[in-house]
């Protein structure tokens, strides 16, 4: 009995704190549902864009990685001069002819047109119609104003006089090239050209050995997908007229520059110096490149749908092509880039970019690293964009002229846009030109857990000298013409020596810069192919010729271009 009594005791007593167990239970599973609701989404930890995130605390920005902590002052470098080089003061751009280069006059063989139709974006276009000036002289050829491409990737309905001064184009030229705007008739009738591909980097030889006898039979010739299609290294004078097409011939039409000085006024408006970034996130870039950025399954997914455009492009280890420095920067890696180079977070950054992967969430550790951040959309208002928003080559080239006015041009890929501007900058006084040297740089960003901002920022200013675009960084004959033009670099030899008389004075020179870190550029081969930073080969490795790419697949130079 007692057994008994005791039992229906404690009975009794669980039955009365029962209610309160389960009230506490309760409570409990719906504050883990809500902390489980309101926990960031489990990410990849090899993500570069997610393993860290950006806040500023007293001045101060915090770049967080996985359990360490980099404190980024908010001031930049204040020992040395960030927007410009010294050694610029001994260099100028030159491209003049030679008296012993004849007059177009007497050189233009009657009968002989020379028609070509461009490939790709705005700067791959732009490559294709310098080119053609260099090939029209060679053949001796009257030239036909170039047709642009429609077709493509693209899609811009736009023709050379909606984006190029066709007028100041043929005008400019006239003592090296006869240049027409259109086919003359023949007998009454219209003359239907032949039409041709010329093979990758033609030289010289190849033109009259391929292109003339072809030429003298049929007087008018159609080149067709003309890009790239003259080779790197030619004559001197051809060189010369090169770059006076590309730095004098070609310039945009009045609205567009227009509109593109007013953004640049905007910019200096809000402060002296500004960097232009082309950042060059956009999916496409990333899906082509075969990189990954660590976003899981969804990305694999995205930018696997996006990769089946090019048939023939297989992507095997993305790991390997980072650590190769094949793969753009992240935005936050860009931004940490540029702080470590001594530019404050209160500069001002124009960003030249279509849609970046990720969106604003991909954006956002680079705007807590810079706030001040602008594109042309932010700066101008859709009225003002309205004449230019429809076509793809017109928006482009107000971010070309913007990217090309900046105290700093900061690239994210060696694509047309990036090596054209590079070679503009550097004729037109050396203006800094940033490329990220990415194959030192990959390594760095990943053992940055492992050292102090001061650590990382020395490594970040040691592994990119030769990459900022000082003069002579690249050794004359490597790399693309376009990029590095230097033909057409003259020597100022009087300051020149001025400054070899006072050792120091100066700052470092040509020697002292290739000493620390000349840009891996491989040379260009005797016949004239030069299998230098194209796409093609930075990017996937293949080699494959790009005209073996049938008209339904995008151009894998197309989608780089920009």
């Amino acid at each position: 009995m007692a057994f008994h009594r005791r039992r229906n005791h404690y009975y009794n007593r669980f039955r009365s704190i029962l209610p309160l167990i389960c009230s506490i239970s309760g409570a409990l599973l719906i504050l883990f549902a809500l902390l489980s609701f309101l926990a960031p989404t489990p990410i990849d930890s090899n993500n570069p864009q997610h393993t860290n995130s950006l806040y500023a605390r007293n001045g101060v920005v915090e770049d967080t990685i996985g359990q360490s902590v980099l404190h980024i002052p908010k001031k930049g470098r204040t020992d040395r001069d960030i927007w410009s080089s010294k050694n610029s003061l001994y260099y100028y751009g030159c491209s003049n002819a030679s008296i012993k280069f004849a007059n177009a006059d007497a050189v233009t063989q009657p009968n002989r047109y020379l028609l070509i139709v461009t490939s790709g974006g705005l700067n791959q276009q732009r490559t294709g119609i310098i080119d053609a000036v260099v090939a029209a002289r060679i053949l001796n050829a009257t030239l036909v104003v170039p047709r642009l491409d429609q077709k493509s990737f693209w899609k811009d309905s736009s023709d050379f006089s909606e984006i190029f001064d066709v007028d100041w184009y043929i005008s400019s030229l006239s003592k090296d090239v006869k240049i027409i705007k259109s086919l003359p008739k023949r007998g009454g009738k219209t003359w239907i050209p032949r039409n041709m591909r010329v093979p990758r980097k033609c030289s010289e030889r190849c033109y009259q050995n391929r292109i003339l006898p072809v030429l003298l039979k049929r007087h008018a010739i159609q080149l067709t997908k003309f890009d790239y299609r003259v080779a790197n290294r030619l004559d001197t004078q051809l060189q010369k007229l090169r770059c006076r097409v590309n730095y004098h011939a070609l310039k945009f039409t009045d609205p567009i520059l227009r509109m593109g000085e007013k953004l640049v006024h905007r910019m200096r408006m809000k402060s002296k110096h500004f960097i232009a970034l082309h950042l060059r996130f956009e999916p496409d870039m990333l899906a082509f490149s075969g990189c990954y950025y660590g976003g899981g399954d969804k990305e694999r997914k995205e930018l696997g749908a996006i990769r089946k455009r090019w048939k023939t492009l297989h992507v095997s280890n993305p790991d390997k092509e980072r650590r190769h420095g094949k793969c753009p920067l992240t935005p936050r890696e860009v931004g940490l880039m540029l702080r470590a180079l001594g530019y404050s977070s209160d500069i001002n950054i124009y960003v030249a970019s279509g849609e970046v992967y990720g969106g604003e969430e991909t954006l956002a550790p680079l705007k807590a690293l810079f706030p001040n951040f602008y594109t042309k959309e932010t700066l101008a208002s859709k009225e003002e964009l309205e004449p230019f928003s429809s076509f793809s080559s017109r928006m482009a080239a107000l971010d070309f002229i913007v990217c090309e006015e900046s105290d700093v041009f900061v690239t994210n890929n060696n694509g047309n846009m990036a090596r054209i501007l590079a070679g503009r900058r550097r004729y037109f006084g050396h203006k800094p030109t940033i490329r990220p040297n990415a194959k030192k740089l990959y390594r760095l960003f990943l053992n940055q857990t492992t050292m102090s901002w001061e650590a990382f920022t020395s490594k970040m200013r040691t592994y990119q000298r030769g990459f900022m675009g000082e003069p002579k960084e690249v050794r004359p004959g490597r790399g693309d013409f376009h990029e590095n033009p230097h033909t057409c670099i003259c020597e100022d030899s009087e300051a020149k020596a001025k400054k070899d008389s006072g050792p120091g004075k100066y700052g470092k020179g040509y020697d002292d810069v290739l000493s620390y870190n000349e840009p891996e550029l491989p040379d260009p081969d005797d016949d004239g192919y030069q299998d230098g930073p194209q796409e093609k080969e930075q990017f996937n490795g293949t080699g494959m010729d790009y005209d073996g790419i049938t008209n339904e697949e995008p151009e894998l130079e197309e989608i780089l271009s920009d």
